[in-house]
Protein backbone atom coordinates (compact mmCIF):
# COMPACT_ATOMS: atom_id res chain seq x y z
CA UNK A 1 0.00 0.00 0.00
CA UNK A 2 1.46 3.35 -1.08
CA UNK A 3 2.23 5.81 1.70
CA UNK A 4 -0.35 8.59 1.89
CA UNK A 5 0.31 12.01 3.34
CA UNK A 6 -1.21 12.53 6.75
CA UNK A 7 -4.85 13.48 6.33
CA UNK A 8 -7.54 14.62 8.77
CA UNK A 9 -11.04 13.41 7.90
CA UNK A 10 -13.89 15.57 9.18
CA UNK A 11 -17.45 14.24 9.36
CA UNK A 12 -20.02 17.03 9.45
CA UNK A 13 -23.73 17.62 9.26
CA UNK A 14 -23.37 18.31 5.55
CA UNK A 15 -20.70 15.98 4.27
CA UNK A 16 -17.25 14.48 4.72
CA UNK A 17 -14.25 16.79 4.33
CA UNK A 18 -10.54 16.02 4.24
CA UNK A 19 -7.60 18.29 5.09
CA UNK A 20 -3.91 17.82 4.37
CA UNK A 21 -0.79 19.77 5.26
CA UNK A 22 0.61 21.95 2.49
CA UNK A 23 3.82 23.55 3.57
CA UNK A 24 3.18 25.31 6.85
CA UNK A 25 -0.62 25.26 6.48
CA UNK A 26 -3.52 22.85 6.25
CA UNK A 27 -5.87 22.97 3.27
CA UNK A 28 -8.80 20.98 1.85
CA UNK A 29 -7.78 17.79 0.08
CA UNK A 30 -10.16 17.49 -2.85
CA UNK A 31 -13.90 18.00 -2.95
CA UNK A 32 -16.12 17.02 -0.01
CA UNK A 33 -17.96 13.70 -0.22
CA UNK A 34 -21.69 13.25 0.51
CA UNK A 35 -22.23 16.99 0.35
CA UNK A 36 -25.41 17.95 2.20
CA UNK A 37 -25.69 14.62 4.05
CA UNK A 38 -24.99 14.11 7.78
CA UNK A 39 -21.88 12.02 8.50
CA UNK A 40 -22.04 10.40 11.94
CA UNK A 41 -18.84 8.31 11.94
CA UNK A 42 -15.65 7.95 9.92
CA UNK A 43 -12.87 5.37 9.97
CA UNK A 44 -9.58 5.07 8.16
CA UNK A 45 -8.54 1.44 8.52
CA UNK A 46 -4.73 1.27 8.79
CA UNK A 47 -4.71 -2.44 7.96
CA UNK A 48 -6.24 -2.06 4.50
CA UNK A 49 -6.13 1.68 3.77
CA UNK A 50 -9.90 1.75 3.31
CA UNK A 51 -11.98 4.70 4.46
CA UNK A 52 -15.50 4.20 5.84
CA UNK A 53 -18.19 6.85 6.27
CA UNK A 54 -21.54 6.37 8.02
CA UNK A 55 -24.48 8.61 7.12
CA UNK A 56 -27.50 9.36 9.30
CA UNK A 57 -30.29 10.22 6.89
CA UNK A 58 -33.28 10.30 9.21
CA UNK A 59 -36.36 9.16 7.33
CA UNK A 60 -34.13 7.40 4.76
CA UNK A 61 -32.25 5.46 7.44
CA UNK A 62 -28.54 4.91 7.94
CA UNK A 63 -26.12 4.33 5.10
CA UNK A 64 -22.54 3.09 5.01
CA UNK A 65 -20.00 3.82 2.29
CA UNK A 66 -16.46 2.56 1.71
CA UNK A 67 -13.62 3.97 -0.35
CA UNK A 68 -10.76 1.75 -1.50
CA UNK A 69 -8.84 4.66 -3.03
CA UNK A 70 -8.59 7.06 -0.07
CA UNK A 71 -11.78 8.94 -0.83
CA UNK A 72 -11.47 9.37 -4.59
CA UNK A 73 -14.50 7.13 -5.15
CA UNK A 74 -17.06 5.56 -2.85
CA UNK A 75 -19.19 2.43 -2.86
CA UNK A 76 -22.30 1.94 -0.76
CA UNK A 77 -22.09 -1.04 1.56
CA UNK A 78 -24.60 -2.99 3.57
CA UNK A 79 -25.34 -1.02 6.75
CA UNK A 80 -25.79 -2.58 10.19
CA UNK A 81 -29.45 -3.44 10.69
CA UNK A 82 -31.62 -5.41 13.07
CA UNK A 83 -33.12 -8.60 11.75
CA UNK A 84 -36.79 -8.64 10.86
CA UNK A 85 -37.00 -11.60 13.22
CA UNK A 86 -36.14 -9.44 16.23
CA UNK A 87 -38.94 -9.18 18.76
CA UNK A 88 -41.24 -6.29 17.94
CA UNK A 89 -41.26 -4.87 21.45
CA UNK A 90 -37.99 -3.68 22.95
CA UNK A 91 -38.31 -2.61 26.61
CA UNK A 92 -35.49 -0.12 26.16
CA UNK A 93 -37.24 1.55 23.21
CA UNK A 94 -41.05 1.37 23.54
CA UNK A 95 -41.42 2.93 20.08
CA UNK A 96 -40.69 -0.48 18.61
CA UNK A 97 -44.26 -1.59 19.29
CA UNK A 98 -45.29 0.90 16.61
CA UNK A 99 -42.31 0.42 14.28
CA UNK A 100 -42.50 -3.37 13.91
CA UNK A 101 -39.26 -3.87 15.78
CA UNK A 102 -36.06 -1.90 16.43
CA UNK A 103 -34.20 0.00 13.75
CA UNK A 104 -30.74 1.56 13.68
CA UNK A 105 -31.03 5.31 14.12
CA UNK A 106 -27.32 6.13 13.90
CA UNK A 107 -23.95 4.46 13.48
CA UNK A 108 -22.12 6.18 16.33
CA UNK A 109 -18.69 4.62 15.92
CA UNK A 110 -16.71 2.47 13.48
CA UNK A 111 -13.60 0.68 14.76
CA UNK A 112 -11.02 -1.58 13.15
CA UNK A 113 -10.36 -4.92 14.82
CA UNK A 114 -6.91 -6.42 15.40
CA UNK A 115 -4.15 -6.88 12.85
CA UNK A 116 -4.73 -10.63 12.82
CA UNK A 117 -8.22 -10.18 11.29
CA UNK A 118 -7.84 -7.40 8.69
CA UNK A 119 -11.37 -7.74 7.29
CA UNK A 120 -13.12 -7.35 10.66
CA UNK A 121 -14.62 -4.05 11.82
CA UNK A 122 -17.03 -3.15 14.61
CA UNK A 123 -19.93 -0.70 14.67
CA UNK A 124 -21.68 0.78 17.70
CA UNK A 125 -25.14 2.21 17.14
CA UNK A 126 -28.14 3.93 18.67
CA UNK A 127 -30.19 2.29 19.95
CA UNK A 128 -27.53 0.27 21.80
CA UNK A 129 -26.60 -2.33 19.24
CA UNK A 130 -23.12 -3.71 18.62
CA UNK A 131 -22.45 -5.10 15.15
CA UNK A 132 -19.49 -6.97 13.64
CA UNK A 133 -18.43 -7.41 10.03
CA UNK A 134 -15.84 -10.02 9.01
CA UNK A 135 -15.79 -9.08 5.32
CA UNK A 136 -14.80 -5.44 5.31
CA UNK A 137 -18.33 -4.12 5.71
CA UNK A 138 -20.02 -6.19 2.99
CA UNK A 139 -22.26 -7.77 5.63
CA UNK A 140 -22.97 -7.31 9.33
CA UNK A 141 -24.34 -9.34 12.19
CA UNK A 142 -25.77 -8.15 15.47
CA UNK A 143 -23.99 -9.31 18.62
CA UNK A 144 -27.09 -10.94 20.02
CA UNK A 145 -25.42 -12.02 23.26
CA UNK A 146 -25.25 -8.36 24.24
CA UNK A 147 -28.57 -7.27 22.72
CA UNK A 148 -30.44 -10.07 24.49
CA UNK A 149 -28.65 -9.67 27.82
CA UNK A 150 -31.32 -9.01 30.49
CA UNK A 151 -29.12 -6.29 32.00
CA UNK A 152 -29.64 -4.19 28.87
CA UNK A 153 -33.06 -3.27 30.22
CA UNK A 154 -31.26 -1.03 32.74
CA UNK A 155 -29.70 1.08 29.99
CA UNK A 156 -31.23 4.46 29.20
CA UNK A 157 -30.59 7.48 27.03
CA UNK A 158 -28.19 10.29 27.88
CA UNK A 159 -27.39 12.80 25.16
CA UNK A 160 -29.86 10.97 22.90
CA UNK A 161 -33.31 9.66 23.78
CA UNK A 162 -32.13 6.05 23.79
CA UNK A 163 -28.88 4.35 24.86
CA UNK A 164 -26.07 4.05 22.37
CA UNK A 165 -22.63 2.44 22.01
CA UNK A 166 -20.07 5.13 21.21
CA UNK A 167 -16.76 3.53 22.25
CA UNK A 168 -15.31 0.18 21.14
CA UNK A 169 -11.80 -0.78 22.29
CA UNK A 170 -10.20 -3.83 20.66
CA UNK A 171 -7.18 -5.13 22.56
CA UNK A 172 -4.21 -5.09 20.13
CA UNK A 173 -2.73 -8.10 21.97
CA UNK A 174 -5.85 -10.22 21.49
CA UNK A 175 -8.67 -9.13 19.18
CA UNK A 176 -11.09 -11.39 21.03
CA UNK A 177 -10.98 -8.98 23.98
CA UNK A 178 -13.39 -6.14 23.22
CA UNK A 179 -14.55 -3.43 25.64
CA UNK A 180 -17.42 -1.03 24.95
CA UNK A 181 -18.71 2.20 26.47
CA UNK A 182 -22.42 2.95 26.58
CA UNK A 183 -24.35 6.12 27.28
CA UNK A 184 -26.00 5.23 29.54
CA UNK A 185 -25.04 1.68 30.46
CA UNK A 186 -21.45 1.77 31.67
CA UNK A 187 -18.58 -0.41 30.45
CA UNK A 188 -18.80 -4.00 29.23
CA UNK A 189 -16.16 -6.49 28.13
CA UNK A 190 -16.07 -9.67 26.07
CA UNK A 191 -13.11 -12.06 26.14
CA UNK A 192 -14.37 -14.15 23.23
CA UNK A 193 -15.16 -11.70 20.39
CA UNK A 194 -18.69 -11.03 21.61
CA UNK A 195 -19.96 -14.49 22.52
CA UNK A 196 -20.25 -13.60 26.20
CA UNK A 197 -20.15 -10.32 28.14
CA UNK A 198 -19.45 -9.06 31.64
CA UNK A 199 -20.21 -5.68 33.19
CA UNK A 200 -17.01 -4.00 34.41
CA UNK A 201 -16.09 -0.44 35.35
CA UNK A 202 -16.34 -0.30 39.13
CA UNK A 203 -15.28 2.93 40.78
CA UNK A 204 -17.12 5.42 38.58
CA UNK A 205 -20.00 7.44 39.97
CA UNK A 206 -23.08 8.99 38.44
CA UNK A 207 -24.00 11.96 40.63
CA UNK A 208 -27.47 12.53 39.15
CA UNK A 209 -28.60 9.01 40.08
CA UNK A 210 -30.16 8.27 43.48
CA UNK A 211 -27.40 7.88 46.10
CA UNK A 212 -27.82 4.10 46.33
CA UNK A 213 -27.43 3.82 42.53
CA UNK A 214 -24.64 6.36 41.98
CA UNK A 215 -21.91 3.71 41.99
CA UNK A 216 -23.83 1.07 40.04
CA UNK A 217 -21.62 0.12 37.05
CA UNK A 218 -24.75 -0.21 34.87
CA UNK A 219 -25.81 3.38 35.61
CA UNK A 220 -22.62 5.09 34.46
CA UNK A 221 -22.88 7.86 31.87
CA UNK A 222 -19.65 7.19 29.99
CA UNK A 223 -19.11 9.91 27.40
CA UNK A 224 -16.01 8.44 25.74
CA UNK A 225 -13.33 5.79 26.34
CA UNK A 226 -9.77 5.80 24.99
CA UNK A 227 -6.72 3.59 25.52
CA UNK A 228 -3.11 3.65 24.26
CA UNK A 229 -2.24 0.91 21.80
CA UNK A 230 1.08 0.35 23.58
CA UNK A 231 -0.62 -0.33 26.92
CA UNK A 232 -4.34 -1.07 26.53
CA UNK A 233 -4.67 -1.87 30.24
CA UNK A 234 -4.68 1.89 30.78
CA UNK A 235 -8.14 3.24 29.94
CA UNK A 236 -9.17 6.88 30.12
CA UNK A 237 -12.84 7.83 30.47
CA UNK A 238 -14.49 11.19 30.05
CA UNK A 239 -17.63 10.69 32.11
CA UNK A 240 -20.58 12.99 32.62
CA UNK A 241 -19.36 13.53 36.19
CA UNK A 242 -15.64 13.79 35.63
CA UNK A 243 -12.45 12.12 34.45
CA UNK A 244 -11.64 8.53 35.37
CA UNK A 245 -8.57 6.36 34.75
CA UNK A 246 -8.07 2.60 34.91
CA UNK A 247 -4.83 0.63 34.97
CA UNK A 248 -6.43 -2.82 34.89
CA UNK A 249 -8.19 -2.73 31.54
CA UNK A 250 -11.33 -0.86 32.68
CA UNK A 251 -12.19 -3.34 35.42
CA UNK A 252 -11.84 -0.64 38.07
CA UNK A 253 -11.44 3.13 37.84
CA UNK A 254 -10.15 5.97 39.99
CA UNK A 255 -11.56 9.46 39.68
CA UNK A 256 -9.26 12.37 38.83
CA UNK A 257 -10.43 15.53 40.56
CA UNK A 258 -9.53 19.20 40.76
CA UNK A 259 -8.71 19.68 37.09
CA UNK A 260 -8.98 23.31 35.99
CA UNK A 261 -11.11 24.72 34.47
CA UNK A 262 -13.49 21.72 34.58
CA UNK A 263 -13.66 17.92 34.57
CA UNK A 264 -16.84 17.89 32.46
CA UNK A 265 -16.66 17.24 28.74
CA UNK A 266 -17.32 14.72 26.01
CA UNK A 267 -14.04 13.99 24.21
CA UNK A 268 -10.86 12.24 25.28
CA UNK A 269 -7.82 11.13 23.28
CA UNK A 270 -5.12 8.80 24.58
CA UNK A 271 -1.51 9.00 23.42
CA UNK A 272 -0.93 5.81 21.39
CA UNK A 273 2.47 5.06 22.98
CA UNK A 274 2.59 6.89 26.31
CA UNK A 275 0.01 5.60 28.82
CA UNK A 276 0.49 8.66 31.03
CA UNK A 277 -0.58 11.18 28.36
CA UNK A 278 -4.15 12.07 27.45
CA UNK A 279 -6.14 15.09 26.25
CA UNK A 280 -9.59 16.43 27.21
CA UNK A 281 -11.76 19.41 26.22
CA UNK A 282 -13.49 20.81 29.33
CA UNK A 283 -16.79 22.66 29.41
CA UNK A 284 -19.64 23.89 31.59
CA UNK A 285 -21.79 20.98 32.72
CA UNK A 286 -25.41 20.18 31.87
CA UNK A 287 -27.56 23.10 30.69
CA UNK A 288 -24.96 25.35 29.07
CA UNK A 289 -22.39 22.93 27.62
CA UNK A 290 -20.02 25.66 26.46
CA UNK A 291 -16.37 26.39 27.27
CA UNK A 292 -15.77 27.68 30.79
CA UNK A 293 -15.77 31.50 30.75
CA UNK A 294 -16.32 31.29 26.94
CA UNK A 295 -12.60 30.42 26.61
CA UNK A 296 -11.68 27.27 24.70
CA UNK A 297 -9.10 25.13 26.49
CA UNK A 298 -7.56 21.71 25.89
CA UNK A 299 -6.32 20.03 29.05
CA UNK A 300 -3.41 17.60 28.83
CA UNK A 301 -1.80 15.34 31.37
CA UNK A 302 1.63 13.78 30.93
CA UNK A 303 1.90 12.09 34.31
CA UNK A 304 -1.12 9.83 34.47
CA UNK A 305 -3.50 12.48 35.75
CA UNK A 306 -1.44 13.86 38.63
CA UNK A 307 -1.22 17.27 36.94
CA UNK A 308 -2.80 18.93 33.90
CA UNK A 309 -1.77 21.68 31.51
CA UNK A 310 -4.55 24.02 30.34
CA UNK A 311 -3.49 24.79 26.76
CA UNK A 312 -4.81 27.90 25.03
CA UNK A 313 -2.15 28.66 22.41
CA UNK A 314 -3.96 29.23 19.10
CA UNK A 315 -7.42 28.74 20.63
CA UNK A 316 -10.04 31.49 21.13
CA UNK A 317 -9.67 33.09 24.55
CA UNK A 318 -12.99 34.91 24.67
CA UNK A 319 -16.50 34.89 23.17
CA UNK A 320 -16.19 31.20 22.28
CA UNK A 321 -19.20 28.90 22.58
CA UNK A 322 -17.95 25.85 20.67
CA UNK A 323 -18.84 22.35 21.86
CA UNK A 324 -16.62 19.37 21.05
CA UNK A 325 -18.58 16.14 20.63
CA UNK A 326 -17.39 12.69 21.73
CA UNK A 327 -15.66 11.94 18.46
CA UNK A 328 -14.59 15.53 17.80
CA UNK A 329 -11.01 14.98 19.03
CA UNK A 330 -8.40 12.55 17.69
CA UNK A 331 -4.64 12.04 17.97
CA UNK A 332 -2.44 10.68 15.19
CA UNK A 333 -0.56 7.39 15.28
CA UNK A 334 2.65 9.05 16.47
CA UNK A 335 1.00 11.00 19.28
CA UNK A 336 2.34 14.30 17.95
CA UNK A 337 -0.64 15.91 16.21
CA UNK A 338 -4.29 16.28 17.17
CA UNK A 339 -7.36 17.33 15.22
CA UNK A 340 -10.39 18.91 16.90
CA UNK A 341 -13.72 20.00 15.43
CA UNK A 342 -16.68 21.76 17.01
CA UNK A 343 -20.44 21.96 16.62
CA UNK A 344 -19.93 25.55 15.46
CA UNK A 345 -17.96 24.31 12.44
CA UNK A 346 -14.49 25.31 13.65
CA UNK A 347 -11.55 23.01 12.97
CA UNK A 348 -8.15 23.10 14.66
CA UNK A 349 -4.94 21.12 14.29
CA UNK A 350 -2.71 20.78 17.35
CA UNK A 351 1.04 20.34 16.90
CA UNK A 352 3.70 19.33 19.43
CA UNK A 353 1.31 17.06 21.29
CA UNK A 354 -1.32 19.76 21.37
CA UNK A 355 0.95 22.48 22.77
CA UNK A 356 0.11 24.79 19.87
CA UNK A 357 -3.13 24.92 17.87
CA UNK A 358 -3.79 26.30 14.38
CA UNK A 359 -7.25 27.33 13.21
CA UNK A 360 -7.82 25.49 9.93
CA UNK A 361 -11.42 26.43 9.10
CA UNK A 362 -14.25 28.43 10.64
CA UNK A 363 -16.92 27.81 8.02
CA UNK A 364 -17.59 24.08 8.09
CA UNK A 365 -20.98 22.60 8.96
CA UNK A 366 -21.35 21.34 12.56
CA UNK A 367 -18.70 18.67 13.13
CA UNK A 368 -19.69 15.29 14.58
CA UNK A 369 -16.50 13.26 14.14
CA UNK A 370 -12.86 13.67 13.18
CA UNK A 371 -10.27 10.98 12.40
CA UNK A 372 -6.65 10.89 11.30
CA UNK A 373 -5.46 8.69 8.48
CA UNK A 374 -3.53 5.91 10.14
Amino acid sequence: MARIKQTAFVGTRKGLFAFRRRGLHWAPAGEPAFLGEPVSAVLHDPRTGRVYAALRLGHFGVKLHRSDDFGATWREMSAPAFSKDEKKFDPVDPRTVEKKGPSVDMIWTLVASGAEEPETIWAGTTPGGLFRSTDGGDSWHLIESLWNNPAREKWFGGGYDFPGIHSVLVDPRDARRVSIGISIGGVWRSEDAGKTWAQIGNGMRNAYMPPDKAGDPAAQDVHRMAAPLANPDVVWVQHHNGIFRSTDGAVTFKEIKKVKPSTFGFAVAAHPHDPKTAWFVPGVKDVQRIPVDARLVVTRTRDGGKTFDAITSGLPRKDCYDLIYRHGLDVDSEGEHLVMGSTTGNLWIGDRQGSRWAHVSGHLPPIAAVAWSR
